[in-house]
């Protein structure tokens, strides 16, 4: 009976734990009220030291505790953070005070620094001891997760080498430019659709995402089908012989089949990646997030248009800090260039990305030049973290500097001339290569497009003019999934992609 006593005695007795998130080398966030969480046997008082200051918290039933700290100013020296309940301590050391800020997204956002056409250079100069870096397992699930594997490290050219090259490039340049330490967690996942990034119950209780909601119930019930186990079997045994021939003939081996367990617990079901990676950091004291997707829902842009401001409106409302800036990367061009003028998936997601910028404190990176046609990761990651740091420095830090991309401002048709004016955002417009701004397509009445001539009309008017359509009625601009265009602003921003007319959908 004693025995039976003291064991359960000790079950009860629960170790004092912080998440991951909450561990040596980490940064804080400057002038916030951090939150700092952990777990604890229910009933206990635990208390919390650091940079002077002394908070505590009584331990919940669920195991739970959390404090938050007094904002307080960005600090480089190593300062310790102490969590006691009484008869456990727990130090976590060489913690920084500065801005921290979230990268996440698909593959894009994944590509490492190593990666980059410039990886040699970068990573020879990678020493930055207050640029502290940590990563976020992969991780797909139905039931929310608390915690994860990881740690935070110091920036070095090892650590470096396996890190987000758009979020190491954009916050070494925080770092340089504010003189203050920079933390970043990079939670990204190559090929994850934005569904999985969100709270199921939202997209749930949402009546905008029901037709996608009942597109996974059924998917669901396929993959957990015995038609789905057996037509897997099938598909491997496919592969393997076709795997083993291709060795054979010395040519590159065909892609494994997923299977049905591999699509349960991966980065399209809709709930999957909040629960297994963002829930787990959730709520973690940061400025903001910076955001490049999009790729894996292109071919769904009108879901994407209600998707992608919600993903941002229910992140902000989980991480309850406001509303924190969230800049985004939109797609870049990619895959054949068309002779003609056309209908483009990857042009659609864009508009849908672009109209993203009616949220408040929200920001986009055009990069319609950056891309590679033959690459769906294009390797220069630099110019892409310069364009989106621009968005930070000028909305969040004070500096004076262009960063938004000219857009499309009215369009007046005079005969068979079509004006067009842009919002260049105190800028100019600018052609690059040639005189000519290209780019452009119109149509007539008959919605056939066709090929405009464009003349700059001083600094913020492109004039129209094609020889097939003598009565044009609307315009685009860069719309296809790999545009040839050349207008810019002054600084080098592209114009950011753009149609007249109304699409069909909506």
């Amino acid at each position: 009976m004693v025995l039976a006593c003291s064991l359960v005695a000790i079950s009860l007795h629960a170790e004092l734990k912080l998440p991951a998130i909450i561990g040596d080398h980490m940064v804080l966030q400057q002038k916030l009220a951090d939150p700092i969480w952990g777990w604890d046997t229910p009933g206990a008082k635990v208390t919390v030291t650091f940079a002077g200051q002394t908070k505590t918290a009584e331990v919940g039933a669920d195991g739970k505790w959390l404090v938050k700290l007094d904002p307080v100013p960005a600090n480089a020296e190593p300062q310790s953070l102490k969590i006691s309940d009484g008869s456990q301590t727990v130090e976590v050391a060489d913690v920084l005070v500065g801005e921290v800020w979230m990268c996440s997204g698909q593959s894009n956002m994944g590509f490492v620094v190593r990666d980059d056409w410039n990886a040699d250079v970068e990573l020879a100069a990678a020493n930055y001891p207050k640029l502290r870096l940590l990563s976020v397992p992969r991780v797909g699930t139905q039931e929310l997760q608390e915690n994860f594997k990881g740690a935070w490290s110091a920036a070095t050219p090892k650590t470096a080498a396996g890190f987000s090259a758009v979020g190491f490039f954009y916050g070494r340049y925080l770092h340089q430019i504010l003189g203050v330490p920079v933390g970043l967690i990079d939670d990204s996942w190559g090929g994850s659709a934005a569904e999985a990034w969100v709270r199921r119950s939202s997209l749930e209780g949402d009546p905008r995402f029901s037709a996608l909601m009942e597109r996974t119930v059924k998917t669901e019930a396929d993959k957990q089908s015995e038609k789905a186990k057996s037509d897997y079997e099938a598909q491997m045994k496919k592969f393997q012989a076709d795997a083993a021939k291709a060795k054979a003939e010395g040519k590159p081996a065909p892609r494994k089949p997923q299977s049905p367990q591999e699509w349960l617990a991966g980065n399209q079901r809709p709930g999957n990646i909040f629960n297994g990676v963002v829930n787990p950091t959730r709520g973690y004291g940061i400025k903001g997030v910076i955001w490049y997707q999009g790729e894996s829902n292109a071919g769904r842009a009108a879901e994407y248009a209600d998707l992608f401001p919600f993903l941002i409106q229910q992140w902000r409302k989980e991480w309850n800090q406001g509303d924190f800036p969230f800049y985004w990367v939109q797609l870049a061009n990619y895959m054949k260039q068309e002779p003609q003028p056309g209908e483009s998936n990857w042009a659609e997601l864009r508009e849908s990305q672009t109209k993203t910028l009616a949220l408040t404190n929200t920001g986009q990176a055009v990069i319609i030049d950056l891309g590679e046609g033959k690459n769906i990761h294009p390797k220069n990651k630099h110019d892409v973290a310069a364009r989106l740091v621009r968005w930070a420095l000028v909305n969040d830090y004070g500096f004076q500097m262009p960063c938004r991309s000219p857009e499309f401002q009215n369009l007046e048709i005079k005969a068979d001339k079509a004006l067009v004016k842009f919002d260049c955002f105190g800028s100019k417009l600018r052609t690059l290569n040639v005189d000519e701004a290209t780019g452009f397509a119109v149509c007539g009445a008959d919605h056939v497009w066709h090929w405009a001539d464009g003349k700059l009309l001083g600094d913020d008017r492109v004039e129209l003019t094609c020889r097939e359509v003598p009565a044009p009625m609307a315009v685009r601009y860069a719309w296809a999934n790999n545009p040839i265009c050349n207008l810019t602003s002054l600084e080098g921003l592209p114009v950011t992609p753009f149609r007249t007319d109304q699409p069909e959908h909506k």
